[in-house]
């Protein structure tokens, strides 16, 4: 089989005007990044099609330390729904430029299931993450003048939170000093470089509704504490127009296209672990005003993205999933059935069968939030139809859908069985209105508690006395 980036070059793309005007979107609203990306502006968002439209949530087991396939099964899945003849556009996270040469690769799908120019998709793309990390950093810097500024005065802060952001994992930026040789370079002190989608700023931008919103989150950043004890914040700064202006353009959703040339929204990318795990609300609303049909995902296992996704995104966003679909794969199955790592590729009946416990308990997990779920098995070449078969056979014990998915293999024809499965639980038996974990007026100790009790099975929660100050 070709490479994930042989195949992407050999599909011949149309240009952005052409899959715009598929959904209806004209020339004249296209910010175009050359033949085959374009911008969209915010103001295009029509609420009242939002809530007419079908989200989907594509979450997973626990994967392993390469993935298990999300966004391809995403892509896939809106391909699949296409072929079914449903008006289907994904609206998926925006890859970030460290991971991409690490360990797991790039993040536009794979096979013959990906978004748009992959390449570009995958390092620079409309330089929405460059964007971030310059409205972050030149946070950083104001901060540094005020602290420089105020030194020595009860305005001055005595502690810092806020440190700065970089798109590529360098180990020897985790933990630095500044402000060294003289006092004419600043006021020495411990900071660090995060991964850009560790920003806070990143998170906000995925939260926000339009660039008021924007605003308005930006100014309660906190960024420290002063020697009186007192919050300090953006809003304290009065910074918080000009961090808005270096996003006026990160903030529009991008269009781009699948390897079947049907439409796709990419925009935003938090990680699930630091942040929420989810592409921009903007992006999924966007997709949702053009499409009877959105493919959305969360970051990381259901107990992490999915958790957040409803629990952050839906609460804060009013979206509603009317399914959940759960991605397995049988190597992940293995992992957590106690096989070798080195081994989880080889048949092994009885070691993927050990791995339910894991992928029961994301079950269990998913219907807290009364979510109707169906468990695709991402398929790969070496999977054999027992082990397959077997899976089935679980998830029906189990009261769940089941679907084999083959999209990296076979493009949207690989993901049919799972559309119509999509298609049938939206049409005659949809989740249940949504149920949050905890309250939004609880205290974060609650929040922490009933996440750990009810999503990760812990007895209870100790704090540090770092933690609790």
């Amino acid at each position: 089989m070709l490479s994930d980036i042989e195949i992407a070059r050999s599909v011949e793309k149309v240009e952005i005007k052409e899959i715009g005007a598929r959904i209806g979107i004209g020339e004249k609203n296209l910010h175009n990044y050359g033949k085959f990306i374009a911008k969209v502006p915010v103001s295009l968002i029509n609420e009242k099609r939002v809530k007419e439209s079908n989200l989907i949530l594509v979450t997973a087991i626990t994967p392993t330390k390469a993935g298990i396939g999300k966004t391809t099964v995403s892509v896939g899945l809106a391909l699949g729904l296409s072929k079914l003849g449903k008006l289907t556009i994904p609206a998926l996270r925006e890859p970030s430029l460290g991971p991409c040469f690490g360990m797991k690769g790039g993040a536009a799908g794979g096979g013959y299931a990906q978004v748009l120019p992959m390449e570009d998709i995958n390092l620079h793309f409309t330089g929405d993450f460059h964007a971030i990390t310059s409205a972050h950093n030149t946070l950083t810097a104001l901060l540094d003048n005020y602290i420089y500024q105020n030194r020595g005065t009860l305005k001055g802060l005595k502690e810092v939170l806020w440190k700065r952001v970089l798109d590529v994992n360098d180990r020897n930026l985790r933990n630095v000093v500044t402000g060294l040789n003289g006092l004419t370079n600043g006021v020495p002190a411990e900071s660090g470089f995060d991964i850009t989608p560790a920003s806070e700023i990143m998170a906000i931008l995925c939260l926000s509704e339009n660039a008021d919103d924007l605003k308005r989150r930006i100014e309660n950043i906190l960024l420290g504490y002063t020697h009186e004890d007192k919050p300090f914040w953006v809003k304290d700064l009065g910074v918080a127009g000009a961090l808005t202006v270096l996003l006026k353009d990160a903030i529009h959703p991008n269009l781009v296209q699948t390897t079947e040339n049907t439409p796709a929204f990419i925009h935003g990318g938090p990680f699930a672990n630091i942040a929420h795990g989810c592409n921009s609300v903007i992006a999924t609303k966007m997709a949702m005003s053009h499409a009877d049909y959105v493919i959305t995902e969360a970051g990381f296992g259901a107990d992490l993205g999915a958790e957040k996704f409803y629990n952050i995104k839906c609460r804060k966003s009013g979206l509603r999933p009317k399914a959940t679909v759960v991605v397995v794969t049988s190597q992940s199955l293995k992992m957590h059935g106690g096989v070798p790592v080195e081994d989880i590729k080889k048949p092994n009946p009885q070691g993927l069968a050990n791995g339910f416990k894991n992928l029961d308990k994301h079950i269990e997990n998913l219907h807290t939030f009364g979510q109707n779920l169906i468990v695709t098995f991402n398929k790969f070449f070496f999977d054999t139809q027992d082990e397959i078969d077997l899976l089935a056979a679980h998830c029906k014990e189990q009261g769940v859908g089941f679907a084999v998915n083959d999209a990296f293999a076979k493009g949207g024809e690989g993901a049919i069985e799972l559309a119509k499965e999509v298609v049938k639980m939206v049409e005659n038996n949809p989740s249940k209105p949504l149920h949050f974990t905890y309250k939004d007026s609880d205290s974060i100790e609650t929040k922490i508690g009933k996440i750990a009790k009810y999503i990760y099975g812990a007895g209870s929660v100790e704090y540090s006395d770092k933690a609790k100050k």
